[in-house]
């Protein structure tokens, strides 16, 4: 085991790793659900990580970030600062969701994807490649935003965004 959960749910290293020595107290979690004992993965700082929740692989949830109901975060992902992500939403790959981001319901956010800001990515999103959305983006609906995309502001598109780009590319 690498971490035994204290009486108010904080995280205490039992080994040294890359959250730093045997002793270390970590962020808090609600169960040992919460938190794989396998691989690098750590809670830090005042973060939580409760419900149904579960961080796994290399990732890491750190600041005051909350993540919970039945999300997943996993790989080597990095959820901070005061984001949220909750529901059925994942996070995974490389990844990174920091700022006052929120990302729920069932969006995906995944491979080298950067969510920050004030964004909300939530129904059935995808934000994944090397897309950015940021600032005070609103990305719903079933809206794919992939490869170099960098969103700002709202969006939600009724067509199918890679049926789209296809046809660009053809012009």
């Amino acid at each position: 085991m690498k971490y035994e959960i204290n009486s108010d749910n904080r995280i205490i290293a039992l080994k040294s790793g890359v959250w730093g020595d045997a002793g270390t107290m970590g962020g808090f979690v609600g169960s040992e659900h919460s938190l794989s004992q396998y691989g690098d993965c750590w809670v830090y700082g005042d973060a939580w990580v409760y419900g149904d929740a579960w961080v796994h692989g290399n990732a890491c949830v750190s600041g005051n970030a909350l993540v919970y109901d039945n999300a997943q975060v996993s790989g080597n992902t990095k959820v901070s600062g005061n984001a949220l992500v909750y529901d059925n939403a994942r996070v995974s790959g490389d990844a990174e969701v920091f700022g006052d981001a929120l990302v729920f319901d069932n969006a995906l956010v995944y491979g080298n994807a950067l969510v920050y800001g004030n964004p909300l990515v939530s129904d059935n999103a995808k934000v994944y490649g090397d897309a950015e959305v940021y600032g005070d983006a609103l990305v719903f609906g079933d809206t794919r935003v992939f490869g170099d995309m960098k969103i700002t502001q709202s969006y939600n598109s009724p067509v199918n965004i890679e049926e789209l780009s296809d046809e660009l590319v053809l012009l």
